[in-house]
């Protein structure tokens, strides 16, 4: 599986495990909401930074996004 759409897909479970939306998420994240969009459909290919950004919300590692 292409590592952009794991990603993606870990994002969103995370996300609605936790019963956010897209735009609650994002701002918890400081991503546009859009941007997360992107990711979860795995279209973007974010920097180690954004995927930082992406896991903090979820209180986990940058790598575990990525298992």
């Amino acid at each position: 599986m292409d590592i952009r759409v794991r990603l993606g897909q870990n994002v969103r479970s995370l996300r609605e495990e936790r019963g956010w939306s897209q735009e609650d998420y994002a701002d918890r994240a400081d991503i546009h909401r859009t941007y997360v969009s992107d990711i979860e459909r795995g279209r973007r290919n974010p920097t180690a930074t954004v995927i930082e950004k992406l896991a903090s919300p979820f209180g986990i590692s940058p790598g575990a996004l990525l298992d």
